[in-house]
């Protein structure tokens, strides 16, 4: 049978090793690693290769990952095109998928991630705008109001409000905020891997990796300097933590950057990580690599040496040339690149090498916008150009030229043809715009795509090295929706600013790019955009637009005052802005001014009609203030506008069931559970219903449906409880309402009906205790006070018991029935 034909990709990598001289200790070491087990001492799980841009470290990288796979070993590479650690997951599967090894757990829960990442920025919002349950504040909360941090999962949510709240509004707010998130997702899995996606991927990611029937795995992370700050805290909790669950012994991960890695970090690991430091070659190394390629001409070896330092991509680069005499290498003040230049004779070659620096990155599409040449040579010169030394493959199979050569090509040619030059920028840009608005086409929203959002940093990454007049005004007012689309998205485009700066030799460009990434590595999105405003000549709209996103930002952090501050001057610039009453009516809800959430509201309706999202709002807003009537009218147009809105379904339905119209309040209910089933919120509303009719045994099967999807819910929890006790299962209720208080220590009618079941199970002491500390949390109590009356009565305890029954007759007149 015949053998399979390697690939070109293949025969080109196959080549690039043949050609590799230099680092024998680092790959000696790195080889000798596999032959070591990993219980001996001298084993290393991890390796870190850093130096200067030039130095090799990628194709060292490269070289030490054909090593790994020599030895059997299952390889991923990832470099800057993954932006977080959940977008490192997945480019790491991907790598194993080709390899014949897929890890579908992990792909199933990324594919969930992408799917909900934004339905979960929208519902962090709408979940702020919703009403609060019939509970004090917890422990959490209060912990929030002093910490000014919330944990719904591992959510950021709630911080000082600037005066605004007292610690106990605070933390009821916050209460609110936890309960809704837990009961409105579909489960708590599910808001966990949205919003603390690496808690829940990595320990599927570590488990999948056990599974692997591979002798070793080997992760190689490039770029460690642009990627370390979100991989290294990651990689750091997974290689020396079990907090997600044990790490293969046989997975060795290597990094690459310009740094040591961080000795507060890492320092007292050394005896697990190996540093690979690079310096430029020595003379031997160079001599070694010219050798290889067939340059030994004394003269010309010395004249490669002089001009390169010994930087490995220089070297590399001028030895693929093959210069034969001195002559060859030329005017000692010019590059190794115009070296490169001039000894290729192929004039097609040397315009496409030039031609295709121009792009950030480069794919074939890319190539065939770049080049100038023939339509029949573009496939043999896209393939002359990837075996390129100075041309690496980075994630997702796009190329990059290396900085240390793509650097003077670019100056190189601006100051050939400046006019050319911004020529050839525009016909880029206007390629790249084409393909952003095909992309877009059938988009809501395009800044929630990343394809869209891909072509248009490339596209004014163009106009910006064109020198287009309005290219950087507009590029700022991209940043604002960057930012919205979250801190990732708004570090790419900062980067942007950085590069077209750099290249194009334009140091406001620069300048903005490297202020906004600093404040954004300092202090987030927040300052970034404070900045942006501070010194950007913005139009009314896109000041508005940005003092919207800052006011989210600022929401999020739970810095509400300020968040008000900034929606307020949002509505003043642009009063058409519809998404700045809305955001804003949520912050007067929390704070309990349903007037003025509604105010809002009307004003956001008025704006955008045909809006059902914002109706809805505005309904449960009314329903929160107790106005039924106007809850009713305007639920039942949201869910004439979209009949989908299990949210306007399930609003409609609470209200009709506090006005005891229960046939209307299941039917609603029912509506909004035919279209999420999964909906817990809805099936706790739909228990209480259950309740008020008698039917205690669907009222527990909803809730124990609601319970399997946010098993933390103390609210639900203390509901199944109760109705277990009127079922007579005291036992049951007693361990729901344990469950309740150990997520939520002051749940003061938890102690009361943990109290009640206490009682009849003959447990008088433990049922006292809870009683008195309901009633010490709440003095009015009147349900508890009649409990423990009847508690004192059965214990004997007269005088205590006529305490209570006066106390509840000062309190309720009208109740009877007292001991």
């Amino acid at each position: 049978m015949a053998q399979p034909q390697p690939s070109m990709q293949e025969l080109i990598r196959q080549r690039g090793r043949a050609g590799f001289v230099g680092r024998s200790a680092e790959r000696a070491a790195f080889r000798a690693n596999f032959a070591t087990a990993p219980h001996d001492e001298r084993h290393r799980f991890r390796f870190h290769v850093h130096g200067n841009a030039g130095v090799g470290k990628t194709f060292l990288l490269r070289e030490l990952e054909q090593t790994a796979r020599e030895h059997g070993a299952l390889t991923a590479y990832v470099d800057d095109s993954a932006g977080s650690v959940p977008e490192a997951m997945a480019e790491i599967s991907r790598q194993f998928a080709a390899q014949g090894r897929r890890l579908k757990e992990l792909d199933r829960l990324l594919a969930a991630h992408r799917e909900h990442r934004h339905e979960a920025e929208l519902a962090a919002l709408a979940v702020l705008d919703t009403a609060p349950e019939e509970t004090g504040p917890s422990t959490g909360g209060r912990m929030v109001a002093r910490a000014g941090v919330v944990a719904a999962g591992m959510v950021p949510v709630v911080g000082p409000l600037a005066g605004m709240l007292d610690a106990e509004q605070l933390a009821g707010v916050a209460d609110r905020l936890r309960a809704s998130l837990v009961a409105r997702f579909r489960n708590h899995e599910d808001l966990r891997l949205v919003l603390a996606p690496e808690q829940v991927l990595t320990p599927v990611f570590l488990r999948e990796l056990s599974d692997t029937d591979a002798p070793w795995t080997a992760l190689f992370l490039d770029t460690y300097e642009r990627t370390g700050p979100y991989l290294d805290p990651w990689l750091h909790e997974t290689m020396t933590t079990d907090r997600h669950g044990g790490v293969p012994a046989t997975t060795v991960v290597t990094t690459a950057g310009r740094t040591p890695l961080d000795p507060a970090r890492w320092g007292g690991l050394a005896d697990f990580v190996a540093d690979f430091p690079l310096a430029p070659f020595t003379e031997p190394e160079a001599r070694g690599l010219l050798a290889a390629k067939g340059v030994t001409a004394e003269p010309v070896v010395e004249e490669v040496l002089r001009l390169t330092g010994g930087l490995p991509v220089l070297v590399s680069t001028l030895a693929e040339s093959h210069p034969t005499a001195p002559d060859d290498v030329g005017d000692p003040s010019a590059t190794a690149v115009d070296r490169f230049l001039k000894w290729e004779e192929d004039p097609v070659r040397r315009a496409a090498a030039l031609s295709c620096a121009l792009p950030r990155w480069l794919d074939g599409d890319v190539f065939r916008a770049a080049a100038d040449c023939p339509p029949d040579q573009l496939e043999p010169l896209y393939a002359w150009l990837r075996g390129m030394p100075f041309v690496s493959e980075r994630g997702g199979g796009r190329l990059r030229y290396h900085d240390v050569v793509r650097a003077p090509m670019l100056r190189a040619e601006r100051h050939r043809a400046p006019r050319e030059w911004a020529q050839r920028q525009r016909r880029l840009a206007r390629t790249f715009r084409e393909w952003r608005e095909e992309a877009g086409r059938d988009l809501a929203d395009p800044w929630l795509d990343d394809t869209w959002r891909d072509l248009r940093q490339a596209e004014f990454y163009h106009l910006l090295c064109a020198g287009e007049r309005e290219a950087l005004s507009q590029a700022l007012r991209d940043f604002v929706h960057a930012c919205g689309a979250g801190e990732v998205m708004a570090v790419r485009w900062a980067r942007v600013l950085v590069d077209a700066g750099q290249d194009a030799d334009l140091r406001p460009v620069a300048e903005w790019g490297t202020d906004l990434t600093a404040a954004l590595d300092t202090q987030g999105t927040a300052a970034a955009l404070g900045l942006l405003l501070r010194r950007a000549v913005l139009d009314a709209p896109a000041q508005a637009r940005a003092r919207l996103v800052r006011g989210d930002e600022l929401r999020g952090e739970g810095a509400y005052a300020q968040a008000l501050i900034e929606y307020d001057r949002a509505v003043e610039l642009d009063p058409e802005l519809a998404l700045a009453y809305r955001h804003r009516s949520g912050i007067r809800g929390d704070l309990g001014d349903h007037d003025g959430a509604i105010a809002d509201l009307d004003r956001a309706v008025a704006l955008d009609p045909d809006n059902a999202w914002y109706v809805a709002l505005r309904g449960e807003h009314h329903r929160a203030a107790g106005r039924d009537a106007e809850a009713i009218r305007d639920l039942t147009e949201a869910v004439r506008l979209d009949p989908a809105s299990a949210f306007a379904w399930a609003s409609r339905g609470a209200t009709h069931e506090r006005a005891g119209d229960h046939d209307a309040a299941l039917a609603d209910l029912g509506r909004a559970l035919d279209l999420d089933p999964d909906y817990a919120w809805a099936l706790a509303r739909r228990a209480r219903v259950w309740r008020a009719l008698g039917d205690s045994q669907r009222q527990l099967a909803d809730l124990d449906r609601a319970l399997a999807q946010s098993p933390d819910w103390p609210w639900a929890r203390c509901e199944r409880g109760d109705a277990l006790r009127a079922a007579g299962r005291d036992e049951e209720a007693v361990a729901d309402l344990d469950v309740a208080l150990a997520l939520d220590p002051t749940y003061t009618s938890a102690y009361a009906s943990r109290g009640e079941s206490l009682a009849r199970l003959g447990r008088h002491a433990e049922a006292l205790a809870d009683l008195d500390k309901a009633v010490e949390m709440r003095p009015g109590y009147v349900w508890a006070l009649c409990r423990r009356a009847v508690l004192h009565t059965a214990m004997g305890h007269t005088e205590e018991a006529r305490a209570d029954a006066a106390r509840v007759r000062e309190l309720d007149p009208d109740i009877s029935a007292l001991p």
